[in-house]
């Protein structure tokens, strides 16, 4: 009953178009589409946490201005920039249902069908914005003035969810994923549409170190850095705990996900700091 529910109050134009992908419309049928979101977000999130990666060792090559610029104009070809409004989908989607999910377990917010049809109708509502800005490419906005308006909105969602789960009894790590991806919900988007509004200020190497320079701005960085890593790192744990059954491997898989994260918390940290 509940899956037809969805079926019915989710989005009409949400649904046939899922039952087209096979894999999604045979996982469907046999386990339910909340089994198939559950394993959306989960994909989703392998898939961030790839991107953020290679993000940061991205904007790594920032010491050498020309290495970063060679690698921008790749941003030019059709193809790729395409694929950069295609990778706006699973952020905002990941973003978004993640939020769903902070408000079923945190909130007790119960209306699951009206949530999941938001979830997918603001992906798609952000998708068509996210276009027309790549289309536009015109658009100019102070960084300052913008991530003053975006900040405090992550911040005060941050803590809404921590003030909320704080006294539970999770463990802190838990409760830290939790505080974070509502930091991010607001974040991430927030920061891919700053990208887009300012291409120039994303694209261009000494524009970026410009940018960059400003003690407020490294300070967001920092604070979206720090978020971002820890979020994607525990995300892995998550993934990697539920089906890791031997206490050795698990042990071992645990540390690899920690040396690797910081590794990248230590590059990202050394980069923000030293322009």
């Amino acid at each position: 009953m509940k899956d037809n529910t969805i079926r019915i109050r989710s989005g009409g134009w949400v649904v046939p178009f899922l039952e087209k992908v096979p894999f999604l419309s045979d996982s469907a049928r046999s386990r339910g589409w909340y089994y198939v979101i559950s394993w959306c977000h989960r994909i989703s999130g392998v898939g961030l946490v790839v991107y953020l990666l290679i993000h940061i060792y991205t904007l790594s090559s920032l010491q050498t201005p020309a290495v970063y610029d060679g690698k921008m104009k790749l941003l030019a070809i059709p193809v790729v920039v395409f694929l950069a409004w295609l990778s706006c989908l699973p952020v905002v989607f990941h973003a978004l249902n993640g939020g769903r999910l902070i408000l079923y377990e945190s909130f007790g917010s119960r209306n699951d069908e009206t949530l999941i049809r938001w979830t997918f109708g603001l992906t798609a509502l952000y998708a068509a914005v996210f276009g027309l800005l790549i289309l536009m490419k015109s658009q100019s906005v102070s960084p300052f003035f913008f991530w003053i308006l975006f900040v405090p909105a992550a911040l005060l969602a941050a803590y809404a969810v921590g003030a909320r789960i704080w006294r539970s009894g999770h463990t802190l790590y838990w409760k830290l994923q939790r505080i974070t991806g509502a930091f991010l919900l607001v974040a991430v988007p927030a920061h891919l549409l700053f990208s887009h509004l300012n291409p120039g200020v994303a694209h261009e190497a000494q524009a970026v170190i410009l940018r960059m320079q400003s003690v407020f701005i490294k300070a967001v960085d920092i604070v979206i850095a720090v978020s971002a890593l820890y979020h994607a790192g525990y995300g892995l744990f998550s993934i990697g705990a539920d089906y890791i059954r031997t206490r050795s491997i698990r042990r071992l898989y645990t540390a690899a996900v920690v040396a690797v994260f910081a590794v990248f918390l230590f590059i990202a940290l050394r980069l923000t700091v030293s322009i």
